[in-house]
């Protein structure tokens, strides 16, 4: 299991307009990595949603956003044009991504258990250490993990 202090895990994964984004493309920028569910749906939808409208103080902080789930790269466009979001949305159908930061697991819903993606964050910096991660968050936890950087 990563944690604070170590370098993030790479990944190389297609974006909502059909990009391939790796996380060496942001190396030398604040970077902060969210792992949710699925598209669309009430908890991820406000996840994104709490991003979105601190988008403005969370680029005043030099802070890229990427949101990154097992839905498929056209999904992913419509839920991010249906909410308006600014920020890069990647997809992981394999959970390769996930697997490495933790955020793929077991899960449990209803009396059953099976695998799942698992509600996780991480904050990355400049050279590519983590400098905060959590699994198992809450949707609203994550627009405010930009200010590590600010209490740091």
């Amino acid at each position: 299991m990563i944690q604070v202090g170590d370098v993030a895990p790479g990944f190389e994964l297609t974006s909502d307009t059909g990009e391939t984004v790796r996380l060496d493309d942001f190396r030398g920028q604040r970077v902060i990595v969210y792992f949710y569910p699925k598209a669309d749906t009430p908890g991820c939808t406000k996840q994104a949603c709490a991003i979105q409208d601190l988008g403005p103080q969370i680029s005043d902080a030099g802070v890229t956003v990427i949101g990154i789930s097992p839905d498929a790269p056209d999904k992913l466009a419509k839920f991010r044009a249906k909410y308006s979001l600014d920020f890069l949305l990647l997809s992981d159908p394999d959970h390769t991504a996930a697997e490495a930061y933790g955020a793929w697991g077991k899960k449990s819903m209803v009396g059953k258990m099976f695998d799942g993606l698992i509600r996780s964050h991480a904050a990355i910096d400049e050279e590519g250490n983590i400098v905060a991660i959590k699994n198992k968050v809450k949707p609203l936890e994550t627009a405010d993990l930009w200010k590590v950087w600010k209490e740091s």
